[in-house]
């Protein structure tokens, strides 16, 4: 709702930023989906290197008890 408040004072003051922006928004967005998608995939192997490194401890600690 908020969101949608600013875009209305945008338009109200400044139209053509807005339209703009507006038209804009689409291609920034998918000039940016490829950075989206490496940290997607750097999260993954950071995590998959952290299961790694952590699995021998995790082995010689025995079960957990609840």
């Amino acid at each position: 709702m908020a969101t949608f408040i600013l875009w209305l004072i945008l338009l109200i003051f400044s139209w053509p930023l807005a339209l703009l922006v507006l038209i804009l928004y689409p291609f920034v967005w998918l000039l940016l989906l490829p950075l989206r998608l490496v940290g997607i995939v750097f999260t993954g192997l950071f995590g998959f290197l952290r299961a790694l490194l952590t699995l021998p401890a995790r082995l010689l600690s025995g079960p957990q008890r609840a």
